[in-house]
């Protein structure tokens, strides 16, 4: 879903959807923690996480930009990760990775970093994608956690019946295909 810096539109906004679909909205939020390392950014991500909470979040996946900055290629780890996914635990929400670098998947589930899911972007265009589509595929069908594949549309460079049959097709059964809209009509 993404941050929100006013928490009372959001959840009037869940209200809305609520009482329109007549079924309870599971929010998953991805906040732009500050993982610097030091103390002052350490309690401004948890006053963040926290706010995803009170915003009525279930799952709390950190945003992609922030975790990137932690990922450590030469030792295949997510640095400090585990002390972010904790903070989620200690506000009683579920953690994850949104990730658009694909190296999050593979080092999180290597390290059995405590993530129950994962966000990841896939569409058959390959756009935004940091690596090929078929590579994407293969990540996907190995995690060890499900997966909530983003921009399935290519931010409207697919139609549906492509964008959202190829990701349909190719995914596992605990996957799940999400598209993101920008209006009530869409």
């Amino acid at each position: 879903m993404g941050p929100f810096t006013n928490n009372q539109r959001l959840i009037d906004a869940v209200k809305i959807a609520e009482d329109q679909s007549g079924k309870k909205m599971i929010i998953v939020d991805t906040p732009p923690i500050n993982v610097n390392d030091d103390p002052a950014s350490r309690r401004e991500a948890e006053k963040m996480i926290a706010d995803s909470r009170k915003s009525g979040a279930r799952f709390c996946l950190p945003h992609h930009a922030a975790v990137e900055q932690l990922v450590n290629k030469n030792k295949r780890t997510v640095e400090r990760l585990p002390d972010y996914l904790k903070m989620i635990r200690d506000q009683g929400m579920i953690p994850g990775l949104s990730c658009h670098m694909p190296e999050l998947v593979i080092y999180s589930d290597a390290n059995g970093y405590d993530v129950q899911t994962y966000i990841q972007i896939y569409n058959a265009a390959g756009f935004l994608m940091q690596v090929e589509v078929d590579w994407i595929m293969r990540i996907i069908k190995e995690a060890k956690k499900p997966v909530m594949c983003i921009k399935a549309l290519a931010s409207g460079k697919l139609i549906p019946p492509v964008g959202l049959a190829f990701v349909w097709n190719t995914i596992r059964e605990q996957d799940m295909v999400t598209v993101g809209v920008t209006t009530a009509e869409e």
